[in-house]
């Protein structure tokens, strides 16, 4: 069974870039003065701190590292008009 987590997660993304919230920092992000180069630099952090999770075998850290970079790719697909499925087609085309 698949778990909609992904899909759930996209969901609030993109509804936090519609409504703006000003409490959400998921629309902070859609509206940086940085722009897009906010998330990008919280891609490359977050990137980071992942590999200093892996190469510390700290298998609760890398797990954290990885959702954080998942879920700054996800806004950034938003932003660039990509989705999920956009994601899915382009992970079949490569198995």
């Amino acid at each position: 069974m698949s778990e909609p987590v992904l899909d759930e997660l996209f969901a609030v993304i993109e509804d936090r870039k519609e409504a703006l919230p000003s409490d959400s920092y998921t629309a902070s992000l859609f509206t940086h003065e940085k722009g897009e180069n906010a998330v990008l630099e919280k891609l490359g952090e977050e990137t980071t701190e992942l590999i200093l999770a892996a190469k510390d075998d700290d298998p609760e850290a890398l797990a954290h590292e990885s959702a954080d970079i998942v879920y700054h790719l996800l806004v950034l697909l938003s932003m660039k008009g990509l989705d999920l499925d956009d994601l899915r087609t382009e992970l079949r085309e490569r198995r």
